[in-house]
């Protein structure tokens, strides 16, 4: 196991975007953070180191747009010397119900412009994947609006607990490994 990892909340920068669907990658890392400051690094993401156990993880939020977020995600990884294996990112997943989520290494992207930009700039697509459930628009709504518009009424109420899932799901997968972080957290 790697002692250092990379953990990416992806998500959009901005106060417009803060609290939509497409940011609860950040709100699990802002709930895994537990309130410390973030610093700018010169690849372009902001930056918090914290311990989980004897490991380390560089919490890491883009300042650029999600679909740029590869380039400063590698040149980060390359900085600090972390092999895309030891790479997690945690993403909205329309294809999960609000408040399941799944842990999975590898796969594609599911037309999710993160994980494009990411497998692009990492030339591989073999790193883990927190994928948090948000679920479709109930009516003809566009996908891509909706992943752009804050929670409903229902799901703030939910929001607070399922950040910390997913912070629960990344500590599980760093400290157990993926095959009893999949058991615990893939039901």
């Amino acid at each position: 196991m790697a002692d250092r990892w990379l953990v990416i909340g992806l998500g959009n920068p901005g106060s417009e975007y803060e609290k939509t669907r497409h940011n609860i990658g950040q709100l699990v890392l802002d709930h895994l953070s537990s309130g410390q400051k973030y610093s700018t690094h010169k690849s372009g993401m902001n930056l918090c180191e914290v311990k989980c156990g004897d490991q380390s993880l560089l919490l890491t939020k883009s300042r650029g747009y999600m679909n740029e977020s590869g380039g400063p995600a590698k040149a980060l990884s390359d900085f600090y010397k972390i092999n895309p294996t030891a790479v997690i990112a945690i993403h909205d997943e329309l294809d999960l119900p609000f408040g399941a989520l799944r842990i999975k290494q590898g796969g594609g992207d599911n037309g999710h412009n993160g994980l494009k930009s990411l497998t692009s700039s990492f030339s591989t697509a073999d790193y883990f994947r927190i994928r948090m459930g948000i679920g479709r628009p109930i009516s003809d709504q566009d996908p891509a609006d909706f992943v752009l518009k804050p929670f409903s009424k229902a799901e703030r109420e939910q929001l607070d607990e399922f950040t910390k899932k997913g912070a629960d799901a990344i500590t599980a997968l760093v400290l157990t490994g993926l095959d009893r972080a999949q058991t615990a957290f893939n039901a």
